[in-house]
């Protein structure tokens, strides 16, 4: 920015202040609501207050707006914690900004406390404040202990106009401060592997492994969600590199894959771009690759020789970013592509700042959620975003997938496979082309396969099981189905994809899911590809208008359809939805996620994990992986020890993810065809899982009452402590379980720091107890992942069951785990329909006071139908050598709903 625009604006911001009104009473915050003008709009960059009186005049309302010749700033209070920014072009109608759907609408909003002083405006709420700077119009938010949180770069606002083929838009970015020290986590499911995003390129698309989530939580203690609809830039390098082809033999390799028409064979030949640029000083350098299609396969780039990033995959996204240290000079790039690539490699040094940057908008539009712990912060989302309703109760047992069962018969069999081998299951999944010659989802099941659809979903449930299906968001136009999908008008234009931002499209689309579908009894929806597959809305008009501009949020429309219309169609039954991507609100609409069509490799395996935390932080609780990998070693993998290894650690991590799963392309996934080491390990992990329901249930109550989610990056937890903020590959499984997954073969032991915590930690498996701050080679024999208690837990474990169908809640192991004060609520409601919504619940309060030794279990409240009024409860001591499971309990009673003290000794 010149120095004489940068006066001009200042200029500006002074004509404003000179002209500033009173800001709005109380009495009329309602009007101003309507209106979405209050009486201090002005031209400025700051707030009314030019007069000595009125700067010391505070007054209530709950939105500020400030014009200037740049555009409008509006400012609105959304709760006690969380305040709306929106910047506005000039010359834009002074009106209600378009529906969220991100933000619940209709809530009523907060007051700010609204103070002008010399130098600046103060917006006030009892969590979070604003400062409106007089001098540059910059803003910085703080928590409700006056610590800085946030603040924007100065003259880093920016509406650029640009255009959208015929349609006038603008480029919105905006930049904040990033001091050193600041953590960033966020952004969704990606696969470079990065946890801290603090000066990390990305480019939010939605596609097959990835999916994007504009919001990130910082270590300072605050939530920050870019309130924007399309493609969003976070921290895009400036400069490019050019690359040229390099003249050498490409080499040809033949894969097998999985496409939107089905399974399918490709040739894909490599080759190899070269490319020099230069740095001028030493220091951390950021990196954008584009392979330059929808998806890609390679991401391969070397520099000066060293490897920077190297993944390989049936599918991978298009773009990826990575950070390297480089000296200062000329240096040396080379890319390996596909034939069909063509790459471009963006860079830049990075910068102690935040660069939020969405190419096509109407205005700058983000949210700040002041904490200042992360569990406030999503407090506050949940307020404000919507609340993730409880999943059935049997989505938190062991869900089988695999691609694919060919026939009802099969699925049976399965099923009674797993009963009597003793392995728990409550989830079978059919997925795809079982509706065969009807043709690409017709909602139709090849009678030749599955005569009777209901009549399985019946043996199904005989054998305590559940059925998932997948359904897509397209489906043929040469199908029955398709053809009047086309005579209604229901396609996005030119793709076999319905038009869900068409209420009447999601309409029809909903209605005969629940005429083919629902009536046969079906018990979840796996809505697959609903990114949609290969970004597929670039280009497109729809009935929200031209694809960039929805470009993300197809799966929360999918997903609205179908929550809305079976809570409508069958009230006392819960949803449950998995799909492949999601955007914020989505939450609100049962639908869990997971990381797509991913490989099967240990570096695959290591990179789901910061994947799965960078969810959890961007306010998206459900999320899990296809254990094991989707793309798996072919027939060989069923004698392949080598497999067999990273097999069971997959399934290791999986057994502490928020759904327990394994899934493969062309795979008969079932335990047992892998020999008697996989399935013996595998049936520990399964009967480890199905004991932990007591407490994984309440963490699922967590996440619906207070947004907490269940894996829980470390930041949550122990934000202090600065060797934990920067761990990627662990992470705790609620606030009792440190969890450390094994990501590389032929180990004995695993490095694992445990963070600074008072009392320390315990063993899971041996009972010893280790030191916080500090990283301890664990004991990790191939059937051990290392797992640690919390001093102060209070873990809840219930006995070993076939499916949740035979949960009862009569017998629990109380384990207590001494060395700090602790707490824990013990949550149980009727696991099937949505009575808790009403009230229908229990929950028990359980403490540990450590100084006296007492653990108190306070009185029952709630209830709910079928409820157990007595629990016999044994208290079990962890701590001191042995492990969990195999302790002997100090006291045994029974629980009646009345208060209770146990003194352990």
């Amino acid at each position: 920015m010149d120095s004489k625009r940068t006066l001009s604006r200042r200029e500006a911001l002074r004509a404003a202040l000179a002209a500033a009104a009173t800001p709005l009473g109380a009495a009329a915050a309602t009007a101003a609501m309507a209106t979405s003008t209050v009486a201090n709009a002005a031209a400025g960059n700051a707030a009314p207050g030019s007069a000595a009186a009125r700067r010391a005049q505070a007054s209530l309302a709950p939105e500020w707006v400030l014009t200037t010749p740049q555009g409008t700033l509006r400012i609105s209070a959304l709760c006690d914690r969380a305040l709306r920014v929106r910047f506005l072009p000039p010359q834009t109608p002074m009106q209600a900004p378009p529906p969220s759907l991100a933000l619940l609408p209709g809530r009523a909003k907060p007051l700010m406390k609204q103070t002008s002083r010399a130098d600046a405006t103060r917006l006030e709420l009892p969590a979070i404040r604003c400062e409106v700077n007089h001098e540059t119009g910059a803003l910085r938010f703080f928590d409700r202990n006056g610590a800085l949180l946030l603040s924007e770069a100065p003259g880093t606002r920016r509406l650029t106009p640009s255009r959208l083929g015929d349609e006038p838009v603008f480029i919105a970015e905006q930049a904040f401060e990033s001091p050193v020290g600041e953590r960033l986590y966020g952004t969704g499911c990606f696969q470079d592997g990065a946890m801290d995003l603090r000066g990390f390129p990305r480019r939010l698309t939605q596609v097959n492994s990835q999916i994007s989530l504009p919001f990130m939580l910082s270590s300072r203690g605050y939530g920050l969600l870019w309130h924007n609809n399309g493609m969003v830039e976070l921290n895009m390098p400036e400069q490019r590199v050019a690359l040229t082809r390099a003249n050498v033999e490409s080499k040809s390799e033949v894969v097998d894959v999985t496409t939107t028409t089905g399974n399918a064979q490709v040739v894909r030949n490599l080759k190899r771009f070269e490319g020099t640029f230069e740095t001028r000083t030493a220091g951390r350098f950021a990196f954008l690759l584009d392979v330059g299609r929808a998806m890609g396969s390679r991401h391969s780039v070397e520099i000066d020789g060293k490897s920077c990033v190297e993944m390989v995959n049936h599918w991978l996204p298009p773009t990826v970013g990575f950070v390297v240290e480089l000296p200062a000079g000329e240096h040396h790039v080379r890319v390996h592509a596909d034939d069909g690539d063509s790459p471009s490699l963006r860079f830049g040094a990075v910068h102690a700042s935040t660069t939020w940057r969405s190419p096509v908008a109407d205005a700058i539009d983000y949210v700040v959620i002041a904490g200042p712990s992360a569990d406030e912060v999503f407090e506050g989302y949940r307020e404000i975003s919507g609340a993730a309703p409880m999943m059935p109760r049997w989505a938190y047992g062991y869900i089988h997938c695999r691609e694919r069962f060919r026939s009802s018969q099969e699925i049976v069999d399965t099923l009674r496979e797993f009963r009597r081998r003793k392995l728990p299951v409550d989830v079978m999944v059919q997925d795809w082309q079982y509706w065969g010659r009807h043709g690409w989802n017709a909602m139709r099941f090849d009678e030749a396969h599955y005569p009777d659809p209901a009549a399985l979903v019946r043996e199904v449930h005989g054998l305590n099981g559940r059925l998932m299906l997948s359904v897509w968001a397209k489906i043929a136009r040469d199908t029955e189905l398709g053809r009047t999908t086309a005579a209604g008008g229901h396609y996005i234009d030119q793709t076999d994809w319905i038009d869900f931002f068409d209420p009447k499209a999601a309409a029809f689309y909903w209605n005969n899911q629940r005429e083919r579908l629902l009536k046969l009894g079906i018990d979840a929806w796996w809505q697959d590809a609903t990114e949609p597959e290969n970004d597929d809305l670039v280009g497109r008009r729809t009935a929200a208008g031209r694809g960039e501009r929805v470009r993300l949020a197809y799966p929360w429309y999918v997903t609205r359809t179908v929550y809305e219309g079976q809570r409508q169609a069958a009230p006392d039954r819960r949803v449950m939805i998995m799909t492949r991507s999601a955007f914020p609100g989505q939450q609100r609409h049962a639908a869990a996620t997971w990381s797509g069509d991913i490989g099967n490799d240990w570096d695959t395996l290591k990179r789901q994990i910061p994947a799965g935390l960078n969810m959890a932080a961007a306010g998206y609780a459900y999320w899990t992986v296809d254990a094991g990998g989707f793309f798996r070693p072919g027939d060989g993998q069923y004698t392949d020890k080598a497999y067999h290894e990273r097999l069971i650690r997959w399934f290791q991590y999986a057994t502490f993810l928020p759904l327990q799963r394994v899934h493969g392309y062309m795979t008969n996934t079932e335990f047992w065809r892998y020999g008697d080491t996989v399935e013996t390990v595998a049936r520990q992990y399964l009967e480890l899982r199905y004991q932990l329901l007591p407490y994984l249930y309440s963490l699922a109550h967590e996440v619906h009452a207070k947004g907490a989610p269940i894996m829980r990056p470390l930041v949550f937890d122990f934000p202090q402590d600065q060797q934990a903020l920067d761990q990627a590959h662990s992470y705790m499984f609620g606030r009792a379980l440190h969890v450390a997954p094994v990501t590389a073969p032929d180990v004995a032991s695993w490095p694992v720091y445990l963070p600074q915590s008072a009392g320390g930690w315990v063993d899971f498996w041996t009972g010893e107890r280790r030191a916080g701050g500090r990283t301890h080679d664990v004991a990790s024999p191939l059937e051990r992942m290392p797992v640690h208690l919390r001093s102060g837990s209070i873990l809840p474990l219930g006995p070993v069951l076939q499916s949740t169908a035979e949960a009862t809640g009569e017998v629990l192991d109380l384990y207590v785990v001494p060395g700090a004060d602790g707490a824990f609520d013990l949550y149980e409601d009727g696991g099937l329909d949505y009575a808790y919504e009403k009230g229908g619940f229990s929950a028990i309060r359980m403490t540990w006071d450590d100084k006296r030794g007492v653990l108190r279990l306070a009185a029952r409240s709630g209830r709910f139908a079928g409820m157990r009024t007595t629990k016999r409860l044994r208290i079990h001591r962890l701590g001191d050598g042995g492990s969990a499971l195999q302790s002997t309990p100090l006291r045994e009673l029974v629980y009646t709903g009345r208060a209770v003290e146990i003194r352990l000794g």
